[in-house]
Order: structure tokens, then sequence, then C-alpha cells
């Protein structure tokens, strides 16, 4: 009984915070709410006697893939991503989207059956533990597909460190080129001048 009731407490909680995470505007807020939604799933897997995966849902998830989803959020500017368009022109086609996305989740959900699958029933997992079942599988059937998905990783880890990667801006171009005009020129006069308008273009740009 207490199993059921804590069941259905961490799937309301995680419902709720997955509507929550794609519907408020402070992304800062959005990632707690996820943060809650991984310590709650994490919670569903100890119910299910996968402490393993429960160990790698806080550890991973909550303790890696967060951390560099904030790293994101502070390197982005996020005033000028709040004002990007909509996804959709209209809300009524998000909506329609979304329940048709719920809809078709609600059919798998219709058709599971619980219990063990293939070689692994429930009586060999409790055994075996969950642990070493998952270790077996990973590494024996399902290798390549594993591999496949790190590289996938370290590509989309380049491609972050790519764009985050700080651009110059246009007073360093002009302290730049103030430079290199003093170092052809050997003067400190024209080095002056080129200083001073650089320094008027920015204020007049800031204006």
């Amino acid at each position: 009984m207490f199993g059921e009731i804590f069941f259905l407490y961490c799937a309301f909680v995680i419902t709720v915070c997955g509507v929550l995470a794609i519907s408020l505007r402070n992304p800062i807020h959005c990632v707690l709410l996820v943060l809650l939604l991984f310590f709650h799933m994490a919670a569903v897997y100890l119910t299910l006697q996968a402490e393993f995966l429960a160990a790698i849902q806080i550890i991973v998830y909550a303790g890696a893939i967060l951390v560099m989803y904030l790293f994101v959020l502070f390197l982005v500017n996020l005033q000028q991503e709040l004002r990007l368009p909509a996804l959709t022109p209209k809300p009524i086609v998000g909506y329609a989207l979304a329940a048709a996305l719920c809809g078709g989740m609600l059919w798998g959900v219709a058709g599971f059956v619980p219990g063990g699958k293939g070689p692994w029933p429930l009586e060999t997992l409790r055994e075996v533990t969950h642990t070493k079942a998952l270790s077996r599988e990973l590494f024996t059937h399902h290798f390549l597909s594993l591999e496949i998905a790190g590289v996938l990783l370290l590509i989309a880890l380049v491609a972050a460190l790519t764009l985050a990667r700080k651009q110059p801006s246009a007073v360093e171009d002009c302290v730049a080129g103030a430079a290199a005009t003093e170092a052809k020129a050997g003067e400190g006069g024209h080095a002056g001048s080129s200083q001073c308008a650089c320094g008027n273009k920015d204020q007049g740009g800031a204006a």
C-alpha cells in the first residue's frame, strides 16, 4: 500500500515538474524543476529495486548534465534568447502537438505488460541484480550502440565549447587596430587619435 502511494506521489511530482519546466519563462526556475524531477525519478527506480539506475540518475543527470545546462545558461545571453519568436506561429498548434504526443505515449503504455522480458525474468534479476544484468547487456549485445552514444556526446561537447567560445568584441578590435597603427607609425599622436576615435565610436554605440 505504501509503495503504491509513494509511486503515485512521485508520478504526480514528475508530471507537474515536467509541465512547469517547459511552461515557465525563467530558465533558472526550469532547471531547478528538472532537478526535482530527476530526484523523484531516482526514487521511482529505488521502488523498482534498481539501485544502480537510481545512483546513475543522481550522479550523471542531476550532478553532471544539469550542471552543464547551468553553464550554458550562464554563457548565453538570456535576455536575447527570451525575445526569440515562438516555435509555432499560434499557441493552439503547440497545444495540438503536445496532445498528440501525450496520446501516443498513452497508447504505448496501454500495450505495456509488466514483468521480465527475454532472458531476464524477475527471478533471474533478483538473483543476478539489476547492475550485473544491465552491464552484461550493455557490453555484449549493445556495445556498438554504447560506443555510438559516447561519440555523439563527444561531438555535442565539442560543439558546445565552440559555440561558447568568446568572440572578440568591437572595442577589442578597435584597441587592436589602434595598437597596430601605433606600431606602424611610431608616433604617439596617430595612436592617440585612433584610440579617441574608438572611444567616441563605442560611446556613440552605447548611447
